[in-house]
């Protein structure tokens, strides 16, 4: 038998490559959110504007659902707002300097066997086990 929460990773995890798949196949295009959310700063066409913003809507708008479904999300976050908008800002400048995000990376570029992606994947990978291991050594 599986475990419930395995079965749930697993079938949202191909959902997403799925999505991923699909995004490329019809539109030519990447499904990495850094870059979807970076095309709406510096598009100028209104087209490509409107499907980078359904995109995201349709991203937020699946969270939202799935929580009224699950009666909320499966997740706390236990900072505050500061602490976040910190967090979110040095998210960004890594997703820049990454020339992508851990999704972008992981799913999207290792779908297409992108050397560059294998080692960005490889590296958040290390840093994060090392996070890991010294924030449960030292707090």
């Amino acid at each position: 038998m599986v475990e419930p929460n395995i079965l749930g990773g697993l079938t949202g995890g191909m959902l997403i490559g799925l999505a991923a798949l699909l995004h490329l196949a019809l539109n030519g295009r990447m499904a990495g959110i850094s870059g979807i959310l970076g095309g709406i700063i510096s598009s100028h066409s209104r087209a490509e504007i409107a499907w980078r913003l359904a995109f995201l809507l349709g991203l937020i708008c699946g969270a939202g659902i799935y929580s009224l479904a699950r009666g909320g999300l499966p997740l706390q976050i236990r900072a505050d707002p500061s602490t976040l908008a910190i967090a979110g800002l040095l998210v960004g400048f890594g997703t820049r300097l990454g020339s992508g995000c851990t999704s972008g990376h992981g799913v999207c570029g290792l779908g297409r066997r992108s050397p560059r992606s294998l080692v960005a994947t490889v590296t958040f990978i290390v840093c994060g086990i090392i996070t890991v291991y010294f924030m449960r050594r030292f707090s």
